[in-house]
């Protein structure tokens, strides 16, 4: 049952929306049909949770954030889809995300703990991880899988289908038309690759043994003149023994569809 005391008066609410007792719904939002809003989680105002939206526990959507709207796919005819947001969240002003079409499993899904800051767009059947940070205006085109851990910088955009795998920074005002791989840093309009996240590694206490293998696997990758499987043979033998951290790396480049950053 719905505690009307954290329900600001002027919020319309369809009723089949299900609302967990603590949840905060602040003035002016709307909350259309079969949304799911989970305990913890506050709406601060001007919110439009446009239907079929799964929201979990904890979240923090600030005014004027849309979320749950039908996507922006001329090949999406009103089907039912859906988008989810785990927990921890927080979504900040003016962003928007989007459901899922049914050409790709019908479902848009963003994990935990992540930053979405001000004007963040989140395209239909994008699959976003968890303790990401995406910088203002930064733009996720349908269809795109990032990882955990990423940070992106403001005004970037990122082109469809494409790839960012987990650890991996993307600088500012940078066009992303290739995968990038784990622990990669690109940047650039087209985005090229120009070193590996160090400092996101360090922050998060990695050994010395680590960081070193890792930056012998990236030279094997850009800086010797290797085919992607001559280098992926030459990591999982003389790395991936002692420095379990670059299976990442490997896996970003057997799974690439487009091909990496260069």
């Amino acid at each position: 049952m719905r505690n009307t005391a954290n329900i600001h008066s002027t919020a319309i609410i369809d009723p089949s929306a299900v609302i967990a007792s603590d949840v905060s719904i602040g003035p002016y939002c709307i909350i259309g049909p079969e949304v799911t809003i989970a305990s913890g989680t506050v709406l601060h105002s001007h919110v439009v949770v446009a239907g079929y939206t799964r929201i979990g526990q904890n979240n923090q959507i600030f005014q004027f954030a849309s979320i749950g709207e039908v996507c922006q796919d001329l090949k999406y005819h009103g089907e039912e889809t859906w988008l989810e947001i785990g927990d921890y969240n927080t979504i900040r002003e003016h962003s928007s995300l989007h459901r899922g079409t049914v050409q790709d499993h019908a479902l848009t899904k963003i994990g935990h703990h992540n930053l979405l800051m001000v004007n963040t767009h989140i395209a239909h059947d994008c699959q976003i991880g968890d303790h990401n940070i995406f910088a203002n205006n930064v733009g996720i085109a349908g269809h795109v899988h990032v990882g955990s851990h990423v940070v992106v910088g403001g005004n970037s955009g990122v082109h469809q289908f494409c790839k960012i795998d987990s650890y991996s920074m993307i600088g500012a005002a940078s066009l992303i038309t290739k995968d990038v791989p784990s622990y990669v840093m690109a940047s650039g309009n087209p985005a090229h690759a120009f070193g590996l996240n160090i400092e996101g590694m360090k922050r998060r206490g990695w050994s010395r043994e680590i960081i070193n293998g890792l930056r012998e696997a990236f030279k094997l990758i850009y800086k010797e003149n290797l085919t992607t499987v001559q280098a992926i043979e030459r990591i999982r033998s003389e790395i991936l023994p002692n420095v379990t951290e670059v299976q990442l790396l490997i896996d970003s480049l057997e799974q690439s569809k487009r091909g990496i950053v260069r």
